[in-house]
């Protein structure tokens, strides 16, 4: 009884969540080398070819509690294009959702010779999304009309849209996730059509031995207006055997929720604060990050996990084809 009524908190808490991101979360795996699974228009980014795989669980004593896992991979193909494609699993209580995307991306090299990272890449993904919800489980004295007692699923397709911009040491990317705007017809309740997200973010890398990465990413849902900001730092020192790095990520919503407390109202925003490491070691990467979330009304005490593991290969040069310090296009 406790892990269903656990599981109907979660669907309840969380509903309003996934329906402003039905698709993949944006959670911190970005931080990891990972832009692709954000930003269409990286697909391609480097010469060669990246694998990553991520897997995030929250709350690991909370039964149904949220995880993600992600498989992408994206190339270069020829001097111009890039293709990727990304699986992914995401499970909430007794709501989750599959699927699968494909990318294609354009680079314009700007000026410069092939050595001079002053790019210009458009990118456009597409993709088909199952989501289910399984009732099997709902149990209820009373029967309820909107409780059908069994796994329902619906599918969808949608498109994503990125660009980004890369001089040197310096990125710019933007998207439009769920372009398309329609989405799953699951419940039995209305459901709002409108699933798009805006995507924006910012950053430089300063030094040379050792460097650090200040970056910023925007998001808000087109629907409801939410709007969240990360503020991230990351330093690198190249070592004997590879890189390591290490950073920080703080988010918060610019919105807030009212809550009632011992007779008092008040108002809390999201707060995430996320410590991340890494290594790199000859083709192989790997980073893990924890996210603690503040504030006086949380679900649990407990933080989210999440690993990434990463391998690129096809690179000539040891990997470093652009004369800049540029982890995503110099893998």
């Amino acid at each position: 009884m406790r892990r269903i009524l656990t599981s109907i908190i979660l669907t309840m808490f969380f509903g309003s969540v996934a329906k402003a991101q039905e698709g993949i979360p944006v959670y911190f795996d970005y931080l990891a080398d990972n832009y692709y699974l954000v930003y269409p228009s990286m697909a391609g980014i480097a010469e060669g070819t990246k694998v990553r795989l991520t897997a995030r669980k929250q709350w690991f004593n909370v039964d149904e509690a949220p995880s993600l896992q992600t498989l992408n991979i994206n190339s270069r193909v020829g001097e111009r294009s890039g293709i990727g494609g990304i699986l992914f699993n995401d499970s909430n209580g007794y709501h989750s959702q599959t699927g699968f995307k494909a990318t294609y991306a354009h680079h314009l090299q700007l000026g410069g010779d092939f050595r001079t990272l002053n790019q210009l890449s458009l990118g456009l993904s597409a993709g088909i999304i199952l989501s289910s919800l399984d009732e099997t489980e709902f149990r209820s004295v009373n029967p309820d009309p909107v409780v059908t007692g069994v796994k329902n699923t619906a599918s969808y397709f949608n498109v994503d849209l990125g660009v980004s911009y890369n001089l040197f040491e310096f990125y710019a990317h933007a998207a439009i996730l769920n372009v398309l705007g329609s989405g799953r017809d699951l419940y039995s309740a209305a459901e709002f059509d409108n699933l798009r997200r805006y995507l924006f973010s910012v950053g430089y890398v300063f030094g040379r031995n050792t460097r650090i990465e200040p970056s910023i990413l925007f998001q808000m849902t087109d629907f409801t207006k939410e709007k969240t900001v990360d503020l991230n730092a990351k330093v690198y020192r190249d070592v004997s055997f590879g890189t390591v790095w290490a950073g920080l990520s703080y988010r918060r919503s610019f919105d807030g929720a009212q809550f009632q407390s011992n007779g008092n109202f008040g108002e809390q925003r999201l707060q995430l604060f996320t410590p991340i490491i890494g290594v790199n070691v000859n083709r192989f990467m790997f980073s893990y990050n924890y996210s603690y979330q503040s504030g006086d009304i949380r679900f649990d005490n407990g933080g989210f996990h999440q690993i990434t593991l990463g391998y690129d290969f096809g690179q000539s040069d040891q990997g470093n084809r652009y004369d800049c310090y540029c982890p995503a296009a110099n893998n």
